[in-house]
């Protein structure tokens, strides 16, 4: 089913009246033209609906023309807290203002303190943060084939990782192949 516009209440969350054609050298374009472009320029892996997110607060978003729409995707769960909370703006300007990113090729003074919560909260030995959906699935399925392998004993080159079809795993050649294959996928060393 198609997202539909919803008019804006006037509550809290109304930002309708934010105009993002304030910040310098930028521009935002009508939704026609945001698609056209994209449609010129980028690679199509996606088929998306044809509403265009513009700005955001919470879970409403607005188009170029200024249509309101509640967000319920939430970015595939990436963000459920909502779109531009005050809390992690807050966060990410002190973070990036002091180091934007750090390779883990490199220590840094803010990924161990993360770590110990983490393990802490869940009651973990250790933590491997990733960092995105794809990269966690393919950590998941070498920990489960090396587990298969190490504990299980599963013969050489005999492990079948199992792929549940009409759900999305990532755009790896690994995850990509189990929705062209999604009932059996062996494992390729």
């Amino acid at each position: 089913m198609e997202p539909s516009a919803i008019t804006a209440s006037g509550g809290t969350n109304d930002h309708s009246s934010l105009n993002h054609t304030d910040r310098p050298g930028y521009r935002v374009p009508s939704t026609a033209q945001v698609i056209h472009d994209e449609l010129q320029h980028v690679a199509r892996n996606y088929h998306p609906f044809p509403v265009v997110f513009a700005r955001a607060s919470g879970t409403s978003v607005w188009d170029p023309e200024g249509r309101h729409y509640l967000d319920f995707l939430s970015a595939y769960s990436a963000v459920n807290q909502g779109h531009c909370h005050p809390a992690l703006i807050a966060a990410l300007t002190e973070q990036a203002s002091t180091l934007a990113l750090s390779s883990q090729a490199f220590y840094n003074d803010v990924y161990p303190k993360f770590a110990e919560f983490v393990t802490k909260y869940f009651g973990y030995d250790v933590v491997l943060p990733t960092n995105t959906g794809a990269e966690a699935v393919e950590t998941a399925i070498k920990v489960a084939v090396g587990w298969a392998y190490a504990v299980k004993r599963v013969q050489a080159n005999k492990a079948l990782i199992l792929c549940v079809s009409g759900n999305f795993h990532g755009r790896t050649a690994r995850l990509i192949s189990s929705h062209l294959f999604p009932k059996f996928m062996r494992l390729i060393h």
